[in-house]
């Protein structure tokens, strides 16, 4: 009997993409590393526990979209400068971003699902 032989694949093996949980970790503890704050600080302010925020700077939770905005606003940020800064962190560093008529504030469309 013939043995078989598997057809040879064309594809070159790409590298895993990151998680969006821990691009969003590292954002979060780059914005409140930059602000100076404690965890403790950012968590009271964002209504979540230390150990809670600690998970999700460390990559470990999925939080929801409630939680996220708590603490995008403990940091003074908006959610969508978090979500864009994440996103730009997907982006390859050879690729360009698209470029886009700015618009005003508040007459774009953003959701996040929970």
């Amino acid at each position: 009997m013939a043995e078989i032989v598997p057809f040879p694949s064309t594809r070159t093996p790409r590298a895993p993409e990151p998680l969006w949980r821990e691009l969003l970790g590292a954002e979060l503890r780059r914005r409140r590393h930059e602000r100076g704050d404690t965890l403790t600080e950012t968590a009271d302010a964002a209504g979540v526990s230390p150990q809670y925020l600690s998970e999700m700077e460390r990559g470990l939770k999925e939080p929801s979209s409630e939680m996220i905005a708590a603490v995008a606003g403990a940091l003074d940020a908006s959610l969508l400068e978090l979500t864009s800064a994440v996103a730009d962190g997907l982006r390859p560093a050879t690729s360009q971003r698209p470029s886009t008529p700015q618009r005003p504030a508040g007459q774009g469309a953003f959701a996040l699902a929970s």
